[in-house]
């Protein structure tokens, strides 16, 4: 009689129940390597990535697929942020800017900058450090570390320091010592 009321024939809803109580271990072999993967990937790997790695171990699945499964385990994918540094609301009062927006350099080693990025290695991210000479316009020193710091810094500014030379020139950036 509910049939009738649905619109659903007697026999597609005793097919649909036997359905529902069979077990596909092929299914559930499917969703735990699924589940592996998407763990090995720290939570980041989407239905596309996972897709081609699946496919890259012999299975034909579809990205389709692959998202439906990934919605009935409950998997989400999480892209990793990019680091947030503090930045100075200010100038600092005893620093005054000496370059003043002033690029044009008649000599060598007479004017230093520097900026400090992120790379990522494969297993986390790692930071460099780097000393250009604006007069040369090219880099001059430069250092890598695990942690954007006053260390890393230095690192840069001593191996800059060493690159041109000016190891016993007193007073050129106050006679950074190693």
């Amino acid at each position: 009689m509910l049939c009738g009321v649905f619109g659903v024939s007697s026999s597609g809803y005793y097919d649909y129940r036997r359905r529902q109580q069979q077990i596909d271990i092929e299914r559930l072999a499917l969703k735990a390597r699924l589940r592996e993967l998407f763990k090995q990937s720290r939570s980041s790997a989407g239905s596309r990535t996972l897709k081609t790695r699946l496919n890259a171990e012999g299975m034909v699945i579809g990205r389709f697929k692959v998202r439906r499964l990934m919605q009935e385990l409950g998997l989400v994918s999480k892209q990793p942020g990019a680091p947030v540094y503090q930045r100075a609301a200010r100038e600092h009062p005893k620093l005054p800017n000496w370059l003043d927006r002033k690029f044009d350099v008649r000599s060598p080693n007479q004017v230093w900058c520097g900026d400090i990025t992120y790379l990522w290695t494969g297993n986390c991210w790692s930071y460099l450090a780097v000393v250009w000479d604006l007069y040369a316009r090219r880099a001059v020193g430069w250092s890598m570390s695990n942690r954007p710091d006053a260390d890393l810094v230095t690192r840069a500014l001593q191996h800059a320091w060493e690159q041109r030379g000016r190891l016993n020139r007193p007073g050129f950036f106050g006679g950074l010592r190693s």
